[in-house]
This record gives structure tokens, C-alpha cells and sequence, in this order.
């Protein structure tokens, strides 16, 4: 379960959502919605309610050296809801 999760997302979006209790990670490919709510489950010791997921397609340029072409930059996301009164430390704004 550990290769699914590649990262967190953290933008200005995503930590306001994180208030709500949304969070928003840089998944696996290959991985669908239980294997994903599975994973955070098992990492951060929360409850997940829902997971939306979203294939989020690269742009294919064109490299002019040594006839290289198409570098595909396309990566999978995902929003996971937890259960209400759970938090991701990773997420916590936290000022100390």
C-alpha cells in the first residue's frame, strides 16, 4: 500500500479543503478509489468517507535534440473525505 500514495498535494486550494476535511494526494496510476482510500486508511490511521479521483493529462512536447519526441507528463490525483472530527497531521497548520 505504500507505492500508492506518491504525494501530497499543497496549494492554496488544497489546504482549504483540508479544513473541510478533504485531502488531496499525487496517487499511483494504476490505483483505483478502495485501493486508494486502503492506503490513506492505513497511513494516517483515519476513517474515509469518499474518494473522487482524476487522471490529470500531460502535455506531450516535442524535443528538438536527437530526434527525441513526446514527453508525457500525465499523472493521476485524488481527493479523500474523512470521516467528520478526523484530521491528517500533514495538512495541520500548525504555527508554533
Amino acid at each position: 500500500m505504500e507505492n500508492i500514495i506518491i504525494k501530497p498535494v499543497i496549494t492554496e486550494k488544497s489546504l482549504q479543503e483540508a479544513q473541510s476535511g478533504k485531502y488531496t494526494f499525487i496517487v499511483a496510476r494504476f490505483a483505483n478509489k478502495n485501493q486508494i482510500r486502503q492506503a490513506v486508511e492505513e497511513l494516517f490511521g483515519v476513517k474515509t468517507t469518499k474518494a473522487y479521483v482524476n487522471v490529470v493529462k500531460g502535455v506531450k512536447t516535442r524535443l528538438t535534440r536527437k530526434g527525441r519526441n513526446s514527453v508525457d507528463m500525465t499523472y493521476k490525483k485524488a481527493r479523500v473525505q474523512v470521516a467528520k472530527g478526523q484530521k491528517i497531521s500533514l495538512f495541520d497548520e500548525t504555527k508554533e
